[in-house]
């Protein structure tokens, strides 16, 4: 039996991302859904729990692509098929992210 951990509700969203773990260089992602706490993604590599970085992404609001970055911890890291299914709870959002992942979630 599977528990959902997440307290707000999601919405699919599929783009574009990069991921900048500390300590390692840039790398390309793709998302899966977003709340106003946290992101998932695809990535080709695996992540520890709780390892910090930031996750940059496309947000799609008014017609026009606007790029998010968020900083985050990993919360989850699934290996699915070819690649992981990385969960990330954001940390700090500054206003205008939050405003933005706001707006795009209702």
């Amino acid at each position: 039996m599977s528990v959902e951990q997440r307290s707000a509700a999601r919405k699919i969203m599929r783009a574009k991302a990069v991921v900048t773990m500390d300590g390692m260089p840039p790398q390309p992602a793709r998302t899966l859904d977003i709340g106003a706490s946290g992101i998932s993604l695809t990535f080709e590599h695996k992540l520890e729990v709780g390892h910090l970085g930031s996750v940059a992404f496309e947000l799609f609001l008014d017609g026009k692509a606007h790029i998010v970055t968020c900083r985050s911890k990993v919360s989850y890291c699934i290996f699915s098929g070819d690649h992981f299914k990385i969960g990330y709870q954001f940390i700090n959002l500054d206003p205008t992210a939050l405003n933005a992942i706001t707006k795009f979630l209702r």
